[in-house]
This record gives structure tokens, C-alpha cells and sequence, in this order.
């Protein structure tokens, strides 16, 4: 992903969408690039188009959401690791969308039922709604580099991108819960020990991080 910091530094979060349909060749580019990560990492994402009902419901009205009318499913075999990597490979997914023009919201609990089909051992992990935002969304607070890292003066210029990269993507009500420690040219990346959907915020932090810091610099820890 060539252009990947300015996807991630113009992508907010965006809750209130137009009354507006995905034209079929969006769809298509959305639903290859959804079927290219569902091969690589063993995942059943769906994207589900002109389905209104599940962003309608009394929860999703309390998270604000408003003409919500496509949203993807964040499927998977369950596992120990699923939650993050649909964290992981669901920004992919929503890295895509923005770079076609599109908007979107991580929804852990803010929705109603949906349609997703869900195979046996299958499990549905989080959501993610999708459209044409009424705003392209609005920065938020944020930690400072040093608030989630081992980050000192003579750090690599990667690892500062990374660190970047990591406090702009998006986590469960702004939480920021994670840490990235780089000890002889490996990253460790753990999540908090309390809060909502760490595990799916740490694939989300690591993808960024990654994308920032690029992985020929480095290597994960074990």
C-alpha cells in the first residue's frame, strides 16, 4: 500500500453517512480486496450492501450512527488469535474503502443483528460500518509517542513512524491501550490489561504500526 500514511492520516471514524449507494465497480474492488484477506489469513469476511436494518436498531441510534446502510462483517474460525486479526486485517479492509472514496466506524456493540452468515466454529467478531460519510470525521485526542513505547532520542526513524502511525488508528472509544517495545531491532506489541476490544485494537495498532515503520525494518518478537 503505496500510499498508506495518507490513508491513514485522512481516515476518521464517521458515523453519519448519505443517503447514497456503493456505484457496483466500488463494490467490486471492495469485495476482491475482502476475498484476497480472507485467503491470506484464514478469515470469512463479508461485506453486506443496501442493509439498513442492522444500523437502525435502538443501539445503533445511542452510537449515533445515522443512514447506515452497508456494513462488513468481521468473520472468522474461532481461534485464540481471531480478535486480533480481524483487528489486523480489517483495517486493510478499511484502509481500502478510504482510498475508494468511502467512510467508516469500528462498531463493537453500537448495531443491530446481522446478516452475516456464519458457518459452524465460525464467529463473528465485530463489525464495521461503510458508506459516504455527511464529514470525512474529525481528529481526536491522542497519547503522546511516549505514552506507548520505549521511544528515546536515538530511536530509529522507523520506529518513530511506526509509533506514529500506531496513535492514528483507531481503538475502542479512544482508549489507546497498547505498547510497542523495540529491543535489538524487534518489536513487541502488547495490549492493556482492561478495557474493551483490546485484542482487536492491538491488530488494528500493529497493521498501522507496520505500514508506518515498514516491515523490511524490523521483525514482530515471538
Amino acid at each position: 500500500m503505496e500510499n498508506a500514511m495518507e490513508l491513514i492520516r485522512a481516515r476518521h471514524s464517521v458515523r453519519q453517512y448519505l443517503d447514497k449507494k456503493i456505484p457496483t465497480e466500488i463494490r467490486e474492488q471492495l469485495d476482491a480486496c475482502a476475498a484476497g484477506l480472507n485467503e491470506s489469513a484464514g478469515l470469512h469476511i463479508q461485506i453486506l450492501y443496501d442493509e439498513p436494518a442492522c444500523f437502525s436498531s435502538r443501539m445503533a441510534k445511542y452510537g449515533r450512527f445515522e443512514n447506515c446502510a452497508n456494513y462488513i462483517a468481521m468473520v472468522g474460525p474461532k481461534a485464540p488469535d481471531l480478535e486480533e486479526r480481524c483487528g489486523w486485517y480489517g483495517e486493510l479492509l478499511v484502509l481500502k474503502a478510504q482510498e475508494l472514496g468511502l467512510n467508516t466506524c469500528w462498531a463493537a456493540l453500537t448495531h443491530g443483528k446481522s446478516r452475516a452468515q456464519l458457518s459452524d466454529g465460525e464467529s463473528e467478531v465485530i463489525l464495521i460500518a461503510l458508506g459516504y460519510g455527511k464529514t470525512q470525521g474529525a481528529e481526536r485526542r491522542s497519547k503522546t509517542p511516549a505514552d506507548v513505547s520505549n521511544i528515546a532520542p536515538d530511536s530509529p526513524a522507523w520506529f518513530r513512524q511506526g509509533v506514529e502511525a500506531a496513535l492514528l488508528a483507531p481503538t475502542a472509544v479512544n482508549q489507546q491501550k497498547f505498547h510497542f517495545t523495540l529491543h535489538d531491532g524487534c518489536v513487541s506489541a502488547r495490549a492493556g490489561l482492561i478495557g474493551s476490544c483490546l485484542k482487536i485494537d492491538l491488530g488494528i495498532v500493529k497493521c498501522h504500526f507496520e505500514l508506518g515503520a515498514g516491515k523490511e525494518n524490523f521483525r514482530w518478537a515471538e
